[in-house]
């Protein structure tokens, strides 16, 4: 069964993640997917030093411009839609960032229960 694109984890309509900067799978300011998007980037987190060190560390560098992607390069306070596995590793470690679930897409529970999200919503 199909999803509706643009639900969050709670049914409801999908709210903006961060235009400035812009993010998103489709850059559109949302965490929205699609079958294309392998990494699943669909969880709106507030990042924090703690979240980027630990997503650098595994291989993602979030910090550093690549304006080539049409990517900023993040500091803390910034939100962005990360990839949920990588949110979920993080979390797992000790290192999750805030997440703001009315701008995280309802796939994310594919990746990660409600009930880890919950305990870092905002």
């Amino acid at each position: 069964m199909a999803m509706d694109p643009s639900l969050n984890v709670h049914g409801q309509p999908l709210e903006a993640c961060s235009i400035d900067p812009l993010t998103g799978w489709y850059r559109d300011g949302c965490c929205n997917t699609d079958e294309h998007d392998r990494g699943l980037h669909t969880v709106c987190c507030i990042v924090n030093e703690a979240f980027l060190h630990f997503a650098k560390d595994a291989g993602n560098d979030l910090m550093t411009a690549a304006p080539q992607f049409n990517f900023p390069g993040l500091k803390p306070g910034d939100q962005w839609c990360v990839c949920a596995a990588t949110w979920r590793a993080a979390a797992e470690a000790g290192s999750a960032c805030p997440v703001d679930l009315e701008a995280t897409h309802q796939r994310t529970l594919d990746v990660v229960p409600m009930e880890l999200l919950e305990l870092h919503a905002v």
